[in-house]
């Protein structure tokens, strides 16, 4: 009874805010986020990376929740040279990360565990995005010279790759009709 009565006083200062627990996080003490939060493509970055992420291993590790093993190297992009991180998860490459100048540049994300804060992700076909190429895509270039890039819509930061068949001519761009059933086989952030 005792115990009852303290609770009975004690509880209208826990739920006014003016008990010392108001400052506890308490969203951190639900089941589903002990093992760490999912990560999501924003125009913030890729996660925790972002343009002032240093293009050290453990910052862009710890930025990645340590999901997977990275390994490095460098290469050189329109004549300047480029370190790289790649996050493999076994033997597939899943996350790249570019960076020049000490920080994050560019991330390209093949993970499909990984959306963007609008829901997309790796296998999202071209036609829930996009009724047409014109004006939002062009095609891509380097490594995904095979596919089509477009801007993520009120974007400045996000663009997707989307790949299928096409038998057209080489170096041109397919029709929205061959597009239609294209999916995103990259999501990518750059700053």
């Amino acid at each position: 009874m005792k115990t009852l009565r303290l609770m009975l006083l004690g509880l209208p200062l826990v739920l006014s805010g003016c008990s010392t627990l108001s400052s506890v996080n308490w969203s951190a003490a639900n089941p589903w986020n002990w093992f760490g939060s999912s990560i999501e493509v924003s125009e913030k970055g890729v996660g925790e990376l972002n343009a002032s992420t240093p293009m050290d291993e453990k910052a862009v590790s710890s930025a990645l929740n340590d999901n997977y093993r990275l390994r490095s190297g460098m290469k050189t992009d329109n004549g300047e040279i480029v370190r790289f991180f790649e996050a493999m998860d076994d033997k597939t490459v899943m996350v790249i990360v570019n960076g020049e100048k000490g920080t994050v540049s560019r991330v390209d994300v093949m993970d499909s565990e990984i959306e963007t804060d609008s829901g997309v992700n790796i296998g999202t076909p071209f036609s829930d995005l996009y009724s047409k190429a014109f004006g939002a895509c062009a095609k891509a270039t380097g490594d995904d010279s095979e596919g089509v890039e477009c801007k993520a819509a009120n974007s400045q930061h996000i663009s997707y790759v989307f790949s299928g068949e096409w038998h057209g001519p080489e170096g041109l761009m397919p029709s929205d009709d061959a597009l239609k059933n294209w999916k995103v086989s990259k999501i990518i952030w750059r700053r």
